[in-house]
């Protein structure tokens, strides 16, 4: 198994860290745009999608600036995906900036996969 390389996009988003928070912690924000369900118990958190789930963990959180969630059946421990929230301290502007990872020949299909889904999260929230 080849080792996953870590990436980050960054997206200009038009929203308050506040509003664009819910979106990426709760179950029902997260089902608006990254999954067709999700659902949670504590830290554990199934996504569905077209009836197929996927569990993940909230590893750690602060609110209103970022969030980390590990996929359980990824057995590799140093793997995750974040979403951070950054503001421009002079613009104010606000960018939501993914971390995930991914196989070397994979990059593009996962930054692809996050560039769609953020599109989504855009069009939801108005921003």
């Amino acid at each position: 198994m080849s080792e996953k390389i870590k990436f980050e996009i960054e997206f200009p988003l038009h929203s308050s860290p506040a509003f664009l928070f819910q979106y990426l912690s709760t179950p029902d924000g997260l089902s608006e745009w990254f999954a067709d369900n999700v659902n949670s118990r504590s830290d554990i958190y199934t996504f569905i999608w077209d009836g197929a789930e996927e569990k993940a963990k909230r590893l750690s959180h602060k609110t209103n600036e970022r969030i980390k969630y590990k996929w359980l059946e990824d057995d590799d421990a140093s793997t995750y995906f974040e979403f951070r929230i950054q503001v421009d301290a002079l613009t104010k502007d606000v960018s939501l900036i993914v971390t995930d990872f991914a196989e070397e020949d994979e990059i593009d299909e996962s930054k692809m996969f996050w560039e769609n889904q953020i599109a989504q999260l855009k069009q939801t929230i108005g921003a």
